[in-house]
């Protein structure tokens, strides 16, 4: 599945959180948004998933603007998984993933055996199939994410939105969970925090910054030194390893001088900072 955005916007009050975005996903491919904290990445992410209509512009799945597609419909094509999503209802771990069925269920298609099969596959995809019957209010922020990737996952998608998905995530299942998307056969665009993520596991990167698309394109034309620098205010070292992009940041040490002192061994008070 194709998915195209077309000078999308979106605005709070007189404040523009998304400015006419324009980007697209190719059948296939893994595309990765990055942007420092505020550039308007979740509220881009929302409109690509169709829970927010933009203000101006369109988001298209194959040529069909989202917002002519049926809810349902919409469903059984898209799966969306949020930083947070939380439920009141007292459910299992298992019951919180079968609720990813409910599209492709009907009144002449109950639950059968080849639902349970799909759960159980998606249960054992993101290392959860001995947390099964364990009450969803017991489990660990890191659990119930994993538990909101299989719950996309037994939507059998063709497009698969993600918003930080690796929140909560020990380091391992980090590296797990975008190894498992990696390999889906799907649509996956996927706003991501860490850059190393974005280089090692994206076919391209989207940068935001203040709303708006500043760059696009394969990682090693995006993630350079000098756009790192202008969008999140850090200096960087990029370096191949292996066939690999490491992206290294520079720490330096702040000596704090006290008025009317000269810092020196004894004075000085050291803490680490991102050089810009």
């Amino acid at each position: 599945m194709r998915i195209d955005a077309r000078q999308v916007s979106w605005a709070s009050g007189t404040t523009k959180i998304v400015d006419e975005v324009s980007l697209s996903a190719a059948s296939g491919e893994f595309l990765g948004i990055i942007g420092p904290n505020g550039s308007g990445k979740t509220t881009l992410i929302s409109m690509l998933a169709g829970l927010r209509r933009p203000k101006g512009g369109t988001v298209e799945l194959d040529g069909a603007d989202i917002a002519s597609i049926a809810r349902r419909d919409l469903a059984a094509r898209v799966a969306l998984v949020e930083q947070q999503a939380e439920t009141s209802e007292r459910l299992t771990a298992r019951q919180a993933v079968e609720l990813g069925r409910t599209p492709h269920l009907g009144f002449f298609d109950p639950w059968s055996g080849a639902d349970d099969r799909i759960v159980d596959e998606a249960l054992e995809a993101v290392d959860m199939a001995a947390f099964g019957s364990r009450s969803w209010h017991t489990l660990s922020g890191g659990e119930r994410q994993r538990l909101h990737i299989a719950r996309a996952l037994v939507q059998q998608p063709q497009l698969l939105i993600l918003d930080e998905p690796t929140n909560h995530l020990d380091i391992g299942h980090q590296i797990g969970l975008l190894r498992l998307v990696r390999r889906l056969q799907l649509t996956v665009v996927a706003a991501l925090h860490d850059l190393n993520h974005a280089a090692l596991f994206c076919d391209r990167i989207a940068v935001m910054k203040h709303g708006r698309l500043v760059a696009i394109g394969a990682p090693d034309e995006v993630l350079t030194p000098d756009l790192i620098r202008d969008v999140f205010e850090v200096d960087a070292r990029v370096e191949t390893i292996d066939g690999q992009m490491s992206i290294r940041f520079a720490v330096e040490e702040r000596v704090t001088e006290r008025p009317g002192t000269r810092p020196d061994a004894d004075q000085a008070v050291g803490c680490l900072v991102l050089r810009r």
